[in-house]
């Protein structure tokens, strides 16, 4: 039977896990696809990582399907990556998603909290 604790294992031994610090190489590359995956009000009230798509994690599937009318351009099966919420749990959720759908390189990066701390750009 599935659980909460049951699938949040199974995302994370399927998405890499990167410290703040990599993500912020990352972002500072310039080539990986950031995705805050928290809903509108709680980024609202703390910010995000700066330039990141704003993409909340029970509307992903739409946003990654290139055959719906809701398709983020952004998001191509090739693309690098990296995805943060709250302390990382509906990242890896996310993430395990996106590999299932048939993406290449996802990763997360954890709670946006750590990002901001670790002093990764940010945005308001």
């Amino acid at each position: 039977m599935k659980t909460a604790s049951s699938e949040l294992e199974a995302a994370n031994k399927m998405v890499p896990k990167i410290d703040v610090a990599d993500g912020i190489e990352k972002h500072k590359e310039g080539k990986s696809v950031f995705i805050d995956v928290r809903d509108g009000l709680e980024i609202n009230k703390s910010g995000t990582i700066k330039g990141a798509l704003r993409i909340p994690r029970g509307f992903i599937e739409f946003a990654a399907d290139p055959s719906t009318p809701h398709h983020n351009e952004n998001l191509q099966k090739d693309a690098d990556i990296v995805l943060v919420c709250g302390a990382g749990g509906m990242a890896a959720l996310t993430g395990r998603t996106l590999i299932e759908m048939g993406y290449e390189s996802v990763s997360n990066v954890g709670g946006f909290s750590s990002w901001k701390d670790g002093g990764g750009p940010i945005e308001e």
